[in-house]
């Protein structure tokens, strides 16, 4: 086996898992693959002769280009995300693998990813994500070590989000809630979504986020219930992260947000929920994951 086939099969041999680190970068597994693609043909030109950690060397090298592509993307505007913008997307990659593998990654925190400047997010995933040391991170960012671990750090400050409003137990206990509502949709359970809405509890939308046939305000558990049971297929793409500080939903099909909905809960039954589709308020709001433990207050 001469050199040039030598390296390739190195890089096969770490193929997945660099899609895997593209992926999380780009958020796209189309992107994801160019990146890929695009670092190949740098390692291929590349002396890797001495080379003692082959793993960290080319995910260096896929970082860059991702790098390169945020920043490339950031500098374009991009057009507001709609069901329609979503179907004109699908191309090379299968929507079906690309679904499968944001809910693997979590499709809150790609949310929250998207909205990171292009070496943050860089700095974050590397370290936070894949425990890239940050001697490794500089050298992909083009910054000191000092300066990569700031970079992850003001990253993972915007990931978590600010300091939850309430207390512990309440977040704990509307988290539940919340969870448990969208788990509901999900299922089209009926009974449950009753369950957890108060009798007199209000939907509000705004009318990018609800089709023109569907009034824009509902009123009632059951005329809730029954119209969360219509959109079941959107909960599938749903996942509970932190609005401005408290439990929500972002409607994230592989990733790329469509919708939030702001739910109020009083006495553990939902009274309020407001779905917000325009992408001017979107691009307002606070996000965030929702902390390891809220669920059960550990």
């Amino acid at each position: 086996m001469n050199e040039s086939e030598g390296a390739a099969a190195r890089f096969e041999a770490h193929r997945d898992h660099l899609r895997g680190v593209a992926f999380r970068m780009l958020g796209s597994l189309d992107e994801a693959d160019d990146a890929v693609q695009r670092a190949w043909l740098r390692v291929d030109r590349a002396d890797a002769r001495g080379i003692e950690n082959p793993a960290g060397w080319l995910t260096t090298i896929v970082a860059r280009v991702c790098l390169d592509m945020l920043r490339t993307r950031r500098a374009r505007r991009e057009e507001p995300l709609t069901p329609d913008t979503l179907v004109q997307r699908d191309g090379g990659t299968e929507p079906e693998q690309e679904t499968v593998l944001a809910e693997s990654v979590g499709v809150a925190l790609l949310v929250v990813l998207e909205r990171l400047a292009p070496a943050e997010r860089v700095a974050f995933v590397l370290h936070d994500v894949f425990g890239v040391p940050f001697g490794e991170i500089a050298t992909a960012v083009g910054r000191s070590p000092v300066a990569a671990k700031k970079l992850a750090s003001r990253a993972r400050k915007r990931v978590r989000g600010a300091e939850a409003t309430g207390t512990r137990a309440d977040l704990a206990g509307n988290h539940a809630v919340v969870e448990a509502f969208l788990l509901a949709a999900r299922d089209g359970d009926l009974s449950t979504l009753v369950e957890l809405l108060a009798p007199d509890v209000v939907r509000r939308a705004d009318r990018f986020a609800v089709p023109e046939e569907i009034v824009t305000e509902v009123r009632g558990a059951r005329a809730v219930a029954e119209e969360t049971r219509v959109f079941a297929h959107r909960a599938r793409t749903a996942e509970v992260a932190l609005v401005d500080g408290r439990p929500g939903i972002v409607v994230a099909p592989r990733g790329r947000l469509l919708a939030v909905l702001l739910l109020t809960v009083a006495g553990g039954r939902i009274t309020e929920i407001e779905v917000i589709g325009d992408p001017a308020r979107l691009r307002l709001l606070p996000l965030a994951t929702v902390p390891a433990g809220s669920a059960s207050g550990n």
